[in-house]
């Protein structure tokens, strides 16, 4: 009988897209793979619903099981923070997913996989007696980051001289921090989380969190190579990285790191017919198109402003391009929306009088989504503008792909670093997602 690897996705597409390619990594190396999943009508997420219903049928070699919803599940404005629901939503699922090991035929069960922001559940599998690795989509550079911040408040920033502790990063500003095996940045690149105040419940959970992956997990599987990030890679699995126990105790020892990257999807995969825009880019010259996508969720994090800001600048380039376009959320909608792709998007209302006629055969907007890597891998594609998740990143860097940073939320301004200085695919753009625009004016001059 084969050995069972169980996946344990998380409630982002975005570290859900990955972990099913690692599952077919895990299905060639002769492993039977079995995913289950907290129950989807959460409805927190319709971009990770249809891409669990998408797996389903395009890879019927994987036994997929969605764990039984629980009674009264947690909401947003109940919790305070997207992420502080997240982590709650994972804690009361324990018991589920208890259930579900335990219904396996013990000696077959090799190992658990658990996403990174899932951390709470490695005490089931400590519970049942399975090996337990935390999966990181995101890089080795923000795992090194993330390894590190339950500690490093007690350090100072690079070259001050004070030698005093700071409170919190925030205090920093955009002084640069330094962490072993990543580039100096801002600390103000960091995730939002990590700019609170340390007092907050999220600031506690989210270092909590982040120091149970580099202590408590049998190993780490990042979506990485080392060939990519060399230093990083070194970082991880050297034994200078988490600090000594105690004064004058022991050194920490982090879990063992394997590079399981890149995992990226077929472009075609469970597609019958050519996409619209493909279609559209069969009939442009070769490498010129620019293609601006912003990920799964990054659109709702464009205010219509900025929307029409792209606009401009697209139109007044006189270049060719394709754009994916989501409707923004409402101003002052609440946390509950944050992961709702927002499907459909009025573009005659969104976009600036004439656009659309005014940029025709030159360029196509898409709503929604469109087929990225298959975009990407595409001859008349010639340049990508990207939010920089690191799906994205790692898309366009094994496309070959020049990429114009603009990153929005998340680690994204961390990737950014990794993506301009270390592995030298990408250009900084000219603002962030939350400023005025400045990012499209960037777009007009820079790439295209």
């Amino acid at each position: 009988m084969k050995k069972t690897i169980v996946l344990y996705p998380g409630l982002f597409a975005s570290h859900f897209v990955p972990m099913m390619q690692l599952a077919d990594v895990l299905l060639d190396e002769g492993y039977a793979v079995a995913v289950a999943l907290i129950d989807l009508t959460l409805d927190q997420d319709a971009a990770l619903s249809s891409a669990a219903d998408r797996v389903a049928v395009a890879k019927p070699s994987l036994a997929i099981h969605r764990l039984p919803r629980i009674h009264d599940p947690p909401t947003v404005a109940e919790t305070g923070e997207p992420l502080l629901w997240y982590f709650e939503v994972v804690k009361r699922y324990n018991e589920r997913l208890r259930e579900f090991l335990r219904s396996l035929p013990p000696p077959t069960v090799h190992a658990v996989v658990i996403d990174a922001p899932s951390v709470a559940a490695l005490d089931v599998a400590r519970e049942i007696g399975v090996p337990a690795y935390t999966f990181y989509a995101a890089n080795a550079s923000a795992a090194a980051v993330f390894f590190q911040l339950p500690w490093f408040p007690r350090a100072t920033a690079a070259g001050d001289g004070d030698g005093q502790p700071r409170r919190s990063f925030k205090d920093l500003g955009d002084a640069p921090v330094e962490f072993r095996g990543v580039p100096p940045m801002p600390a103000s690149y960091l995730m939002r989380e990590a700019l609170l105040d340390p007092d907050t419940e999220i600031y506690k959970a989210m270092m909590e969190a982040m120091r149970r992956n580099a202590e408590d997990a049998d190993g780490v599987l990042v979506n990485t190579f080392a060939s990519l990030e060399p230093r990083a890679v070194e970082a991880l699995r050297g034994p200078q990285l988490l600090p000594p126990a105690a004064a004058g105790g022991e050194r920490r020892t982090p879990p063992p790191v394997y590079c399981v990257g890149p995992l990226v999807a077929a472009g075609t995969e469970g597609e019958d017919k050519k996409h619209e825009c493909v279609a559209w880019l069969d009939t442009q010259p070769d490498r010129s198109v620019v293609f601006l996508c912003f990920g799964s969720i990054g659109a709702v994090t464009h205010s219509a402003e900025q929307i029409r800001n792209i606009a401009a600048g697209l139109w007044s380039s006189g270049h060719r391009f394709l754009w994916v376009v989501r409707a923004p959320l409402p101003v002052g909608s609440d946390g509950e929306r944050l992961f709702d792709p927002r499907a459909d998007a009025d573009l005659d209302a969104l976009l600036p009088a004439g656009f659309l006629e005014g940029t025709e055969g030159r360029g196509l907007v898409v709503k929604h989504w469109a087929p990225q890597v298959e975009v990407l891998r595409h001859r008349a594609t010639g340049a990508f503008v990207t939010h920089c998740g690191w799906n994205s990143a790692l898309e366009g860097i094994t496309a070959g792909m020049p990429m114009l940073c603009w990153p929005m939320y998340a680690e994204q301004k961390m990737n950014k670093v990794v993506m301009v200085e270390e592995v030298g695919d990408g250009d900084r753009g000219r603002g962030e997602a939350q400023g005025k625009g400045g990012g499209a004016q960037g777009c007009r001059r820079r790439s295209l």
